[in-house]
């Protein structure tokens, strides 16, 4: 699971990027403001990479998905890019998981 979940952070992380540049060109809002929160979202798509295996690492994911989401009223199109994520991270999780259960009775 973790690899699969972890992949789409390391995806999520260029795309706040890029969404950064846009909200630049797009709203009034100043570039330290939209360059802060883009780049703690950043560094929280990359920590979350590290907390997967542990405890509440995959509900902070969620929670990312959700802020990626909000993001879509200072950039619209991330509303469809967030929910798009969004499904991309169920998909890692739900079949993650498959994978690590058919690992473990492969395994022993």
């Amino acid at each position: 699971m973790r690899t699969l979940c972890a992949s789409t952070l390391i995806g999520e992380f260029f795309v706040i990027g890029f969404a950064g540049l846009v909200a630049m060109q797009l709203g009034d809002l100043p570039a330290l403001t939209v360059w802060t929160v883009s780049g703690i979202a950043m560094l929280v798509s990359l920590l979350l990479c590290g907390l997967l295996g542990r405890p509440g690492g995959v509900q902070l994911g969620w929670a990312l998905q959700v802020a990626l989401i909000a993001s879509g009223f200072v950039v619209p199109t991330m509303f469809f890019l967030g929910a798009v994520f969004a499904a991309l991270w169920w998909a890692s999780v739900h079949f993650g998981r498959k994978i690590d259960v058919a690992r473990a009775a492969a395994a022993g």
